[in-house]
């Protein structure tokens, strides 16, 4: 064990843990960050996903010693000053979950989409999510959300 120093949402920690256990596991054991879940373990569903200095990546598979000093944000540091991010409450005027295991991965994802293609059409948010597995079959309410909050961040900017 080591102890291994993490920016998780701002926030710096000093964690004792294996360097190759995964983040994942340090994010909900040792730090009781929950949002981000346990679905294939494999990095094929995206149910794990968080940002790495701004780059979606599955925590399931990254080891815990690969981030380091690196800026990781999960889907509890989206929320600014008591309000959700744009896309957390598109999720929630869209319906865009059902049983929502996937919604903090999809979230995830759609914050790195939104910061590259600030306007994506249907079919690039549907071709940046392919790797984002929801078993409910919510999609078009996902790729209705993710378009909700393109428009309300582009008018907040405004």
């Amino acid at each position: 064990m080591a102890k291994i120093p993490l920016n998780v949402n701002g926030s710096v920690y000093d964690v004792d843990a294996d360097a190759d256990v995964s983040l994942l596991s340090v994010l909900r054991d040792h730090l009781d960050l929950t949002g981000s879940k346990y679905g294939c373990g494999e990095g094929q569903c995206g149910a794990c996903t968080v940002l790495i200095d701004g780059n979606p990546r599955r925590s399931c598979i990254t080891q815990v010693g690969s981030v380091g000093n690196r800026r990781i944000t999960t889907i509890e540091g989206l929320v600014q000053d008591g309000r959700l991010h744009p896309l957390q409450q598109a999720f929630l005027d869209e319906d865009a979950m059902q049983c929502a295991y996937c919604t903090s991965g999809m979230i995830m994802s759609s914050v790195a989409l939104l910061k590259t293609h600030p306007n994506p059409s249907e079919s690039e948010i549907a071709h940046f999510m392919e790797g984002n597995i929801c078993r409910c079959g919510t999609y078009p309410r996902i790729v209705a959300a993710i378009q909700k909050a393109a428009k309300a961040m582009k008018e907040a900017s405004q």
